[in-house]
């Protein structure tokens, strides 16, 4: 049987909504110019921040399975949105900033390119519709 994933949506008032996502509550909104209150994040930088969370995540676990330690990850995307509507990401850029004392830079590309290519969902699903690059940048 497949596995299946379920995320529930729950409005609550004029464009603000909450999620229960694996337990947990998150509420998404949209800004007072279109009707919201500004309660949350809007629905499409979260696709950004799946990307970043989901990429991050495989980072850190294949890094330490090479046994090279970071002292720090921030991972940022950016998102470049089409011109006409409906509005939609059409590339996205990840920059992974590391920090740590003598980071071997090829076992963070192959960490990198293990994410993209091969263990990260959301960056499989993504690449289907839309140009991904990324980029590593070492801190300190």
């Amino acid at each position: 049987m497949k596995e299946t994933e379920v995320v529930s949506t729950k409005w609550l008032e004029n464009m603000a909504f909450e999620f229960e996502i694996n337990g947990h509550n998150l509420i998404i909104d949209a800004t007072e110019e279109v009707g919201g209150q500004d309660r949350g994040p809007r629905p499409k930088p979260l696709m950004l921040a799946a990307l970043g969370g989901c990429t991050s995540m495989d980072v850190v676990s294949i890094l330490k399975k090479m046994r090279v330690e970071l002292k720090s990850l921030n991972v940022n995307v950016e998102g470049e949105l089409s011109e006409e509507h409906p509005k939609r990401f059409t590339k996205m850029h990840v920059i992974y900033e590391m920090e740590g004392d003598n980071l071997p830079m090829e076992k963070l590309k192959k960490a990198v390119s293990l994410s993209e290519d091969r263990y990260c969902g959301v960056s499989a699903v993504y690449k289907e519709v839309m140009e991904i690059t990324s980029e590593i940048r070492i801190k300190g």
